[in-house]
C-alpha cells in the first residue's frame, strides 16, 4: 500500500512542478566559467563569451534545436518573394522581458542597429540592406546582394526593444573597441527564456527563467529556473569547487584535471568537437614590426617567414603535452561540419625544424628576430601561449609571451597593437562564409562588415574577389568550389596559423542532464537538475 501511494505521490508532485514555479521547485544552476561577458550589449562585441550569454537572453527569427537543425523562433515562417526580398511572418503574441510587445518595429530597429558602423554583428545580416515593416507581424529584409544561406547568418541575429532602447538612450551599439559605457552594456530586455535580474562585473551574474517566454511548453525545456554566473579564473578553483559541490557545471574544466574528474562518481564529463579553431595570425600590413629587434622591416609579410614558423610548431606535443590529448590537428580555418570545407585545404605543414630555419636563411634572417605573441590569459590559451615560444627558439625566433587580462585582450588587438597573436575562432552559421570574411577579407574599417577581425591586415584582392562571389552565388556547388579555393589560398598564403579544433569537455554533477552543442554553449533552458 505504501508502495502504491509513493508512486502515485512522485508524478502528482511533478505536475504541481510543472504549473506552478514556486521555492520548492525552484532549481538554480550554479555554472562557472573563467571568463566574464565583458558586455551584455546584442549588437555590440562578436565575443563567444558574450555570446554564451546573450543566447540566452536575446532571440532571432530562427533558432536552432537540439539536433542543431535551424527552426522557427521569433518569426514563424518565411519565403522570397523575388531575389532581393526574404519576408518574414513574426511569432504573435511575444513579450519583451519589459512587458512591451515584439512587433515588426522591433525587428526593422534591431537590423539597423546591427548594421551601424559600431556593430560587430553585421555579419548576422549579412547581405541585408535594410529592413522593411509591412505589417505588425511581417517585416522585410531588403537585399543588397543575394544571400543563400540567410538563415545560416541570422540565427546569431539578435532583436532587442526598440522602445526600451529610445527610453535608455542606447539606440547605438556601443562602441566596445573605446570601452564605451552604456545602459544596454549593463542592462538586458530580450523575449528568451532568461533575463539578467543582477549583474557584478567578474563576480556574478544571475539569470531567472522568463516565467512568460513564448516557448516555455516546448518538449526540450528543462527545469532549471535560475542560473548563478560565476567566473572562476583559476582553473584548480573551479576543479575544486566542482568536486565539493560548491557548482553544478563547469563549461571549460583544465584539461589537466578531466582524468581526476572522471574517478569522481559525483561528476560526470560530456565531450564533443567544437566548430572551432585555434590559431596564430600575424601583422601583415606594417613596414615595420612592431616590439621586434628587426628595424627598417617587417618579416612577417614574408611568406617564407609565415612557413618557417608554421614548421616549427610541433602541433603533437601541444595536442598531447598542453592539450591532454583534447584537441584534433587542423590544416584548415573552418572544421569538417561547416559548409564548404575541404578536405584537401586541410593540411599542416609538417613538424621541421631544418626547413623552417631554412626558409628563414632565404628569408633574410638566418639569425632569427626577437617578436611578442600576445594571448588572452583564459585557458588553454596561455597554456599554449607559453608553449609556443621554445619551439620557435629552436629556429632562431626568439618569441616572449604577453598574455593579457581578456578585458584588455581585445581591445588591444582591434586597435592592431600587435605583431603575432593567439586567437580561437568559431562559426557559429556553419557556413564558411562567415570566417572568410570576417578574417581574411581585406579589412575595409568599422563600418564595411568586411575583414572585421581581420586585425593582422591581411590583403589580397584574389582572396577578396573569391569572397565576394561566394557572397552571391546561388548555386551552392560552384559555392562551394569558390570556398575551396578560398582555404587553399590561406594554406598557401599563411596569414593565419590553424593549430587545433578542440575537442570541447562539459564537467558536472550526475544530477546534471544537458545537450551538448557544436558551438559550445550551453543552453540553459534544455538544462535538467534531478
Amino acid at each position: 500500500m505504501n508502495r502504491s501511494k509513493s508512486a502515485f505521490l512522485l508524478p502528482i508532485n511533478a505536475v504541481i512542478c510543472a504549473l506552478i514555479v514556486g521555492s520548492a521547485c525552484a532549481k538554480t544552476l550554479r555554472y562557472a566559467s573563467q571568463d566574464d561577458p565583458q558586455t551584455l550589449d546584442p549588437h555590440s562585441a562578436n565575443l563567444v563569451v558574450t555570446n554564451r550569454v546573450l543566447s540566452q537572453v536575446y532571440e532571432s527569427l530562427v533558432m536552432r534545436d537540439k539536433n542543431f537543425k535551424l527552426v522557427p523562433a521569433l518569426a514563424v515562417s518565411w519565403s522570397q518573394p523575388d531575389a532581393k526580398t526574404w519576408r518574414f511572418k513574426l511569432r504573435p503574441n511575444v513579450k519583451f522581458h519589459g512587458g512591451e510587445a515584439f512587433t515588426a518595429d522591433d525587428v526593422v530597429f534591431s537590423v539597423e542597429r546591427a548594421l551601424n558602423p559600431l556593430s560587430q554583428l553585421k555579419s548576422s545580416i549579412q547581405g541585408v540592406a535594410s529592413a522593411k515593416k509591412i505589417d505588425a507581424l511581417t517585416v522585410d529584409l531588403i537585399m543588397k546582394e543575394p544571400n543563400p544561406v540567410l538563415l545560416n547568418h541570422l540565427f546569431n541575429f539578435r532583436v532587442m526593444s526598440k522602445e526600451w532602447a529610445v527610453k535608455n538612450k542606447t539606440e547605438a551599439p556601443q562602441n566596445y573597441k573605446d570601452r564605451e559605457d552604456t545602459f544596454a552594456s549593463r542592462n538586458t530586455n530580450g523575449t528568451g527564456p532568461f533575463k539578467v535580474t543582477l549583474r557584478q562585473p567578474d563576480i556574478k551574474t544571475v539569470l531567472v527563467a522568463n516565467e512568460d517566454w513564448w516557448n516555455k511548453n516546448s518538449p526540450e525545456k528543462g527545469n532549471v529556473t535560475q542560473v548563478d554566473l560565476l567566473p572562476v579564473k583559476s582553473n584548480a578553483t573551479r576543479a575544486a569547487a566542482l568536486l565539493s559541490g560548491e557548482v553544478d557545471f563547469v563549461l571549460d574544466p583544465p584539461p589537466q584535471d578531466i582524468a581526476r574528474l572522471k574517478e569522481n562518481p559525483n561528476v560526470k564529463i560530456m565531450e564533443g568537437r567544437e566548430a572551432s579553431v585555434q590559431y596564430l595570425a600575424f601583422d601583415l600590413s606594417r613596414s615595420e614590426l612592431l616590439y621586434s629587434d628587426v628595424k627598417g622591416k617587417n618579416p612577417l609579410k614574408d611568406v617564407r617567414v609565415r612557413q618557417a614558423i608554421s614548421h616549427a610548431i610541433d602541433i603533437e606535443a601541444i595536442r598531447e603535452k598542453v592539450m591532454r590529448n583534447l584537441s584534433v590537428p587542423i590544416g584548415t580555418m573552418v572544421t569538417s561540419d561547416v559548409r564548404g570545407y575541404s578536405k584537401d585545404a586541410d593540411k599542416r605543414l609538417a613538424f621541421d625544424r631544418v626547413k623552417a630555419k631554412k626558409l628563414l636563411a632565404d628569408a633574410g634572417y638566418p639569425n632569427g628576430f626577437s617578436i611578442t605573441l600576445d594571448c588572452g590569459n583564459v585557458q588553454p590559451a596561455s597554456d599554449i601561449c607559453q608553449a609556443i615560444p621554445p619551439m620557435l627558439s629552436q629556429v632562431g625566433i626568439r618569441a616572449t609571451p604577453n598574455i593579457v587580462p581578456q578585458t584588455n585582450y581585445f581591445p588591444k588587438i582591434q586597435k592592431f597593437d600587435t605583431s603575432m597573436y593567439l586567437l580561437r575562432w568559431g562559426t557559429p552559421t556553419f557556413d564558411s562564409l562567415y570566417t572568410l570574411q570576417a578574417l581574411l577579407y581585406t579589412n575595409g574599417g568599422e563600418s564595411s562588415g568586411n575583414g572585421d577581425s581581420n586585425y593582422g591586415r591581411y590583403s589580397n584582392p584574389k582572396m577578396d574577389q573569391l569572397i565576394t562571389q561566394i557572397r552571391t552565388e546561388n548555386d551552392l556547388k560552384k559555392r562551394d568550389g569558390l570556398i575551396r579555393e578560398a582555404l587553399l589560398i590561406n594554406a598557401a598564403d599563411l596569414p593565419v596559423i590553424p593549430l587545433h579544433q578542440q575537442l570541447v569537455p562539459w564537467a558536472m554533477r550526475k544530477n546534471i542532464d544537458a545537450v551538448f552543442t557544436p558551438n559550445n554553449v550551453a543552453y540553459f533552458f534544455r538544462f535538467k537538475i534531478n
